[in-house]
C-alpha cells in the first residue's frame, strides 16, 4: 500500500514479508476470538491496519498478496493445519489448550507451509520472531520452533 512510486529495496520487502506474517497471526486471532468472518477481518486489516499510526507511530506496510495468501491458506486447510500441530504437541497439550495467539501462529506458519515454496527454515524463523513479539519475556519462542520444525517436517518432507 505504499503511495509512493520509488522501488523497494530488499530490505524493505523483508520487513513488509515480515509484517504481513505479524498481521496474519494477528487476524487469525481475531477471527477466532470475535468469530467475524474472512472477509471482514481481512478487509479490516488492509484497509486499516497496513500503514495505520498508531500513537504516533506508522505501522509498516505489508506485502498484500502474502498476508492474504497466508490468511487464505490457513482458514481453507484449518483442519489439516490443526492436526499437524496436534501431532507436534505432547499428549497433555491438545491444541485446544494453547494459548490463542499461539493457536493463530501455527495456523499463519501452517498456511504458508502449505500455500508458499517459502524454504521452511524462512517460516520457522520467521515466526519464531512473531512469537519473539508477542512473548518477548517467555519460553515460548523455544517452543513455537519446535512445534513448527515438526509441522514442517509433515507438511513439506521434501524439503529436508
Amino acid at each position: 500500500m505504499t503511495t509512493d512510486s520509488a522501488p523497494l529495496s530488499g530490505n524493505q520487502k523483508r520487513k513488509m514479508r515480515s509484517a504481513s506474517r505479524l498481521y496474519a497471526v494477528q487476524a487469525l486471532y481475531q477471527m477466532e476470538l470475535t468469530g467475524l468472518s474472512f472477509d471482514r477481518v481481512k478487509a479490516e486489516f488492509l484497509d486499516l491496519r497496513f500503514g495505520a499510526e498508531i500513537d504516533g507511530e506508522e505501522l509498516i506496510d505489508g506485502d498484500i498478496d502474502l498476508f492474504s495468501t497466508i490468511l487464505e491458506a490457513a482458514v481453507n486447510w484449518q483442519a489439516r493445519i490443526d492436526q499437524c500441530t496436534d501431532r507436534a504437541l505432547v499428549a497433555k497439550w491438545p491444541l485446544g489448550r494453547i494459548d490463542t495467539t499461539l493457536r493463530a501462529l501455527f495456523r499463519a506458519a501452517g498456511g504458508e507451509f502449505q500455500a508458499k515454496e517459502t524454504p521452511p527454515k524462512v517460516v520457522i524463523t520467521e515466526y519464531v520472531d512473531v512469537a519473539r513479539a508477542f512473548f518477548p519475556e517467555g519460553k515460548e519462542a523455544g517452543f513455537v520452533n519446535a512445534v513448527l520444525d515438526h509441522i514442517a517436517r509433515e507438511m513439506r518432507p521434501e524439503s529436508f
